[in-house]
């Protein structure tokens, strides 16, 4: 809303910065990162209140069973602190700035029922693994069917060329067949994010890494010159805007993380790391950036892989290849301490965010 402020700069000039897309990144990041931090004490007292508490896998590691009653569905105060400033900030004729919003709500919508599940149940199961899947494949095939009508739109919105780092002129069309690649992008980013969620401030903080990233590629994404001469020949009108929703993902992240981080006085639950996977994976299928998805989330990559890895080789073979999975388990159980594991992972993440950034140069 606070876009359209610009229209009166004639008779207030100062307001002639809320055209600015830079000036609505930092306010929508300043916004999301206040919510986190007034509304934070509130919500922890709230479901305390409620006895919305942790419920905590007896096959995990045994370190954990203290945890068990520590507030969850923090993610309320993620989503709030991410859709608030978004509307309140970016520009709401913009259809990319909707298409994040509805993506994220609903994907949190699943994860909430998720958390309800296990609130009421009082076991650490929620909705069936098949019943989640589906849903959220449901969730990303709404997202692609949007973005097939865009790109048939006069002028074209959108398109559906797949854009591989380090290489110039490969830029294959997809046509109908990127409604399933969308999906697939989707439903493995959320998924992703959820696994890691398993050490106190550990998603958040390796998610708040690769938002700053993709606020960067947002930015140059969506600008003329710097696409131009970046060869991101995908360049969309639309685009920028997305630069102030990425900018209240990490607000909204660096607040939650405040109350996140270890000991964890809350938990973002499933209705947190199924939202903030879901909206990773639709900025970067907005931005056309699907396969750099990669490298700017990394460590959730890694920590996807380590569950199937895992479960394959226990299925072909009766072996595990980690103590435990996901992999952050696995460091947890050969004797390394919790602080120590969430602080290499934020490195590896960085490092990860910035190389990313390299490969915009190098094509």
């Amino acid at each position: 809303m606070l876009y359209y402020l610009q229209y009166l700069s004639d008779d207030f000039p100062v307001l002639n910065v809320a055209r600015y897309v830079t000036f609505r990144t930092a306010g929508a990041s300043i916004t999301a990162l206040a919510i986190g931090l007034l509304l934070g004490p509130w919500l922890i007292r709230r479901l305390r209140e409620f006895q919305i508490g942790q419920v905590v896998r007896q096959e995990g590691p045994a370190t954990h069973r203290p945890k068990a009653g520590t507030p969850t569905m923090g993610g309320v105060l993620i989503l709030t602190s991410v859709v608030v400033p978004t509307l309140l900030w970016a520009n709401l004729s913009n259809a990319f700035i909707w298409i994040a919003v509805l993506s994220t709500s609903a994907f949190g919508a699943v994860g909430f029922v998720d958390d309800y599940l296990k609130i009421v149940r009082r076991t650490h199961h929620g909705l069936r693994p098949r019943y989640k899947l589906i849903w959220q494949f449901l969730i990303s095939i709404v997202v692609g069917l949007t973005l097939l009508w865009l790109a048939d739109a006069t002028p074209p919105l959108y398109n559906t060329r797949l854009v591989f780092p380090f290489f110039k002129t490969f830029i294959p069309d997809l046509g109908w067949l990127y409604l399933a690649f969308a999906a697939l992008v989707l439903v493995f980013a959320s998924n992703a994010v959820n696994l890691t969620d398993g050490l106190d401030g550990l998603a958040i903080s390796v998610f708040a890494v690769a938002a700053a990233a993709f606020t960067a590629l947002a930015y140059v994404s969506g600008h003329r010159e710097f696409a131009e001469y970046l060869q991101l020949t995908r360049f969309s009108p639309l685009t920028a805007e997305l630069t102030v929703f990425c900018g209240s993902l990490v607000g909204a992240s660096l607040g939650f993380l405040w109350w996140n981080s270890y000991p964890a006085e809350i938990f973002m639950g499933d209705i947190g790391s199924l939202s903030l996977g879901g909206a990773l994976g639709t900025v970067a299928v907005l931005i056309k950036q699907e396969f750099l998805l990669v490298f700017v989330g990394g460590v959730f990559v890694i920590e996807g892989l380590s569950v199937i890895i895992q479960v394959g080789s226990f299925k072909l073979t009766g072996r595990r290849v980690f103590r435990m999975a996901p992999i952050h388990h696995h460091f947890e159980l050969i004797g390394w301490s919790e602080p120590k594991i969430i602080t290499r992972f934020i490195i590896v993440a960085i490092i990860f965010a910035l190389f990313s950034l390299t490969t915009l140069k190098l094509r």
